[in-house]
């Protein structure tokens, strides 16, 4: 069995493109070549990759475990040439993050400011994720790091601690619940709400809670960010269920209201996870800590 990497990028393009063509394309193959390529592949490990299709190509369970191996290959190439980049010319390399809501619109903002302003070598790609995405995009490679909060039951992964936040409801000065003691989540549910789009973790984890209790979440109104979800709840709009640590900042130049949850799940440990801290390269593992020392942690 032989096959080289120029093989297995081309088989990642084809993969992720879903289209022979637009793979040879990214490839910078002609897609007749491209073809060939796929078909020694697929003779040189003695298993179908692709189902072929009138509007592209499919992965086959075959090609599914491939892609995991393809793109785990890849991913230590370019750990390896970042490493010796760094003996080269200094700090540099690329990293890619999938993060949840509160960590793409909270702290990441200025924990990766402060990171790229000392280290001007290194590029960052910033996603933001649905939890199980971001477990998914860690243990296939698609990501070095993953930021996320709450449980985390999966295994094939190395988790890296760095803060405890807590979701809190968030409410007007003049809402019925301000001033109140803290309160258990069912008793809000019945109080204009305001979230984040459908895509955030939070909001999909405020519907599965919601969903528990039998009830739906209607939200009155839904906008992108915790700055402009706190400036709507001063208004009057509605509340808002939003982490403590982005509640308390905006409370400093806002008249908000902070009631403090009972349910046990408000309380959530935040975390970086990897596949293996030890390979990752000295860029990934000094961003690691600038996360951790934004958080005195």
């Amino acid at each position: 069995m032989h096959f080289d990497l120029p093989d297995l990028r081309l088989f990642i393009h084809v993969a992720e493109a879903g289209s022979m063509t637009a793979g040879a394309k990214r490839a910078s193959l002609s897609t007749a070549a491209a073809s060939t390529r796929i078909k020694s592949l697929e003779g040189q490990l003695g298993s179908r990759l692709f189902y072929r299709a009138s509007q592209g190509v499919e992965l086959t369970p075959a090609g599914e475990k491939l892609l995991q191996h393809a793109r785990s290959i890849m991913r230590q190439v370019e750990y390896v040439k970042a490493d010796f980049s760094e003996y080269r010319d200094g700090e540099s390399g690329h990293i890619r993050i999938f993060a949840n809501t509160t960590a793409v619109t909270d702290f990441m903002p200025e924990v990766l400011a402060s990171f790229l302003g000392e280290r001007p070598g290194i590029t960052i790609d910033l996603q933001e994720r649905l939890t199980n995405d971001i477990f998914r995009g860690v243990l296939d490679g698609a990501t070095d790091l993953g930021v996320t909060s709450g449980k985390i039951e999966i295994k094939g992964v190395e988790i890296l601690p760095f803060s405890v936040d807590r979701l809190v409801a968030v409410v007007g000065s003049n809402h019925p619940l301000a001033g109140s003691k803290p309160v258990d989540f069912k008793d809000t549910i019945g109080f204009p709400y305001l979230g984040l789009h459908d895509g955030s973790t939070l909001t999909q984890f405020l519907k599965k809670e919601v969903a528990k209790l039998g009830e739906q979440l209607s939200l009155r109104m839904q906008v992108y960010g915790f700055e402009q979800t706190c400036r709507m709840i001063e208004a009057g709009v509605g509340m808002a269920i939003l982490p403590e640590s982005s509640a308390l900042r905006y409370q400093k130049n806002m008249k908000l209201d902070i009631v403090l949850l009972k349910d046990a799940w408000a309380t959530r440990e935040r975390a970086v996870i990897v596949r293996e801290y030890a390979s990752l390269p000295e860029a990934c593992k000094a961003l690691i800590q600038s996360i951790r020392d934004y958080h005195n942690y």
